[in-house]
């Protein structure tokens, strides 16, 4: 912990069956404020249909947010973000470049949860001060760390604001989870079934759920992800398509019917 600092330390939960997600969020001050209490937790409401990444995401931009209202904020010129997770501290400085190539990954790829990167960037760049990304091991010995673990699941457990997401969801019939990979991608024609879509309004794109369903396919009951424009698949319908030969950008290249039965 970085004693000059102001050290925020966050978390994200999120349970499944209903999906629900919750953050954590603690200020921990530092000691030349001279205030009465060095650590403050905030209460936070959590999101129907929200991810593990997309709370651990958004605890960090609501943290910033909240610290600039603080008004201790003006002494302060360092703020130190301590997080659990790896696809935030991984992704950070990725997201400034991210950011001008209009939300694309250079394979082609939109990348996900980009509203939610921009929200962040967006308080970064407003607060003005120096921050620093820091990992924590998840469920460290640290007090600060436990007590965002437990308040994300509070968080979770309670009244919770709508999704921000718009999905269109239908129950898999696979026994399997979504595997990113999963799926070759060898230019072979196959029969899918759509299970999810997620409009993303940045790219203009919708990210397609799908499940293999052709019994002769090596990859039957295999369960990943591509790309299109919105409209061009219903979750629930099956069709018969072609997919691609790029591994990194997987697309379907041609629609040859939607599968009635």
């Amino acid at each position: 912990m970085n004693p000059h600092a102001l050290n925020i330390y966050t978390d994200g939960s999120s349970y499944s069956h209903p999906r629900e997600g919750g953050m954590g969020v603690r200020f921990v001050f530092p000691e030349f404020l001279n205030r009465e209490d060095l650590r403050e937790d905030l209460n936070l409401q959590g999101y129907k249909d929200a991810t593990n990444n997309q709370m651990e995401l958004k605890a960090c931009s609501l943290a910033i947010q909240e610290a600039s209202k603080l008004p201790e904020i003006k002494d302060i010129q360092q703020i130190v973000i301590n997080t659990d997770s790896m696809y935030v501290v991984d992704n950070y400085a990725r997201a400034m470049r991210w950011s001008q190539n209009k939300w694309m990954k250079n394979c082609g790829q939109p990348v996900l949860n980009a509203e939610l990167w921009k929200e962040l960037l967006k308080n970064v760049k407003k607060i003005g001060k120096r921050i620093d990304f820091e990992w924590v091991k998840g469920h460290s010995k640290s007090q600060d760390n436990k007590a965002v673990d437990r308040l994300a699941k509070k968080s979770a457990k309670g009244m919770l604001k709508p999704s921000f997401n718009k999905i269109k969801l239908r129950r898999k019939l696979s026994d399997r989870n979504i595997e990113i990979g999963s799926v070759k991608m060898l230019g072979q024609k196959t029969r899918i079934r759509i299970i999810r879509s997620f409009y993303q309004r940045l790219q203009q794109l919708t990210q397609y759920v799908y499940e293999i369903i052709s019994k002769t396919s090596k990859f039957y009951k295999c369960i990943d992800i591509f790309y299109d424009k919105p409209g061009s698949f219903s979750a629930g319908h099956k069709y018969s398509v072609r997919f691609n030969k790029d591994y990194k950008n997987p697309k379907v290249v041609k629609i040859f019917k939607e599968i009635m039965k």
